[in-house]
């Protein structure tokens, strides 16, 4: 009988530890400009290049080549940027308030801005997004009132939600934000549904699914692609890897051998792989995916490649598992300074424009900030009274809720 050397079991590592400098070659990028748009009835195995190469459009340069290059009027571009730079500047003052233990948790999206702002406005009024804790750019571009999103924050007595969310997992109808969830993957398979309803009614709006590289490995996921796949659910799915899912490097989710992209071609779906960087690229395949799911051809799986620049929440600190400045040696750079580059060499902006934008936007912030503090922070108890928990449950409150109501109040 042959002799066979004992099985090993294959454990992925991050390609750098903290004291390393990370070789990014993994990533496989490609030259923008290089990757060919395909029609909008493409066939699914037909996109199994571009689910491995990578959709770009700016260059070095900041100048937008190629054929997925989008045609956008300088007024876009612009709210594309205010959109950008305003979620950054609202992730950075909402950091400080909760190291001041005015609200409990925080997330960021720094360095993921481009991915949100582009493809909100790729879309139309009426369609929905299925978000994760990281795309509040899609509120920023959809221009959300600050005031209402810090309360959320905070939990006070003007919380939309009532306190009845963690920070950061709002929810928002009338903007296409679909009540974020804290278990993962959920959202993934909701969206499906939406988009599934939306068609079985004859409408025309559509469904945008969002995830992360990590929650890849949730059954959910798969379970989302099958069905959008056999039903051509009007659907757009997108796997944000931003290359760690808390302290887990993107190849434990199954992107070290493979793309995430590619899982869509394997289940029948068209798929991409774009520079989540680029705001140019975002909105072109934003708006293709947008046009293939209204135009009956079914879903489109995206992949959009960026990188958590920061924690993963106020909870997490990064030097304990990456290099520290992991970020500033991340090939595709910062998503708002490569769209004000390309915006300066077009001249559309300048930068004075810009720094007087930043100073705009960061009074902006601050006067909403202090107009959700006046209704209550974490450190003054006010909040939502008990006596709500009580509310929207029933739309007619029945017998034995309004006994327990009166008990309550009466004890109060």
């Amino acid at each position: 009988m042959k002799s066979h050397q004992p099985l090993r079991l294959h454990v992925p590592e991050p390609s750098a530890r903290p004291g390393h400098e990370t070789n990014f070659a993994y990533l496989h990028l490609a030259p923008a400009g290089a990757a060919r748009c395909p029609p909008l009835d493409v066939k699914p195995a037909q996109t199994s290049d571009l689910a491995y190469t990578l959709v770009r459009v700016l260059d070095d340069e900041g100048q937008a080549v190629g054929p997925w290059a989008p045609k956008l009027e300088p007024a876009l571009l612009r709210k594309g940027l205010r959109a950008m730079l305003k979620t950054r500047v609202f992730d950075a003052r909402m950091l400080i308030a909760q190291r001041q233990k005015k609200l409990s948790f925080y997330m960021q999206s720094l360095g993921e801005e481009a991915i949100g702002a582009a493809h909100a406005l790729a879309l139309a009024a009426g369609d929905m997004c299925f978000p994760t804790y990281r795309q509040q750019s899609l509120l920023m571009a959809r221009e959300v009132p600050l005031v209402g999103l810090i309360c959320q924050l905070m939990s006070n007595s003007h919380d939309p939600l009532k306190g009845r969310q963690l920070p950061v997992m709002y929810s928002m109808r009338d903007a296409g934000f679909f009540s974020i969830s804290g278990n993962l993957a959920t959202q993934f398979i909701q969206a499906v549904g939406w988009a599934m309803a939306s068609a079985i009614k004859g409408d025309t709006k559509i469904a945008s699914a969002w995830i992360g590289d990590g929650a890849t490995a949730e059954a959910d996921f798969h379970t989302a692609l099958t069905f959008a796949h056999v039903y051509r659910a009007p659907v757009i799915l997108n796997v944000v890897n931003n290359q760690w899912a808390i302290s887990t490097f993107q190849a434990i989710a199954g992107g070290e051998g493979t793309t995430f992209a590619a899982r869509g071609i394997g289940c029948g779906i068209p798929s991409l792989r774009v520079d989540g960087n680029d705001f140019l690229a975002v909105h072109a395949a934003s708006t293709w995916a947008a046009e293939r799911a209204r135009s009956n051809h079914g879903p489109t799986l995206i992949e959009w490649v960026t990188y958590r620049a920061g924690p993963h929440s106020t909870s997490d600190d990064p030097s304990k598992y990456r290099p520290a400045d992991d970020w500033a040696h991340f090939p595709l750079g910062d998503p708002i300074a490569r769209l004000k580059q390309h915006l300066i060499r077009e001249k559309l902006w300048s930068e004075e424009e810009h720094t007087k934008l930043q100073a705009e936007l960061e009074a902006e912030v601050a006067a909403a900030q202090k107009e959700a503090e006046s209704y209550g922070t974490l450190l003054d108890g006010h909040i939502p009274s008990a006596a709500s928990m009580f509310e929207d449950v029933y739309k007619d409150m029945p017998a034995h809720l309004r006994s327990q109501l009166a008990e309550l109040e009466a004890r109060s």
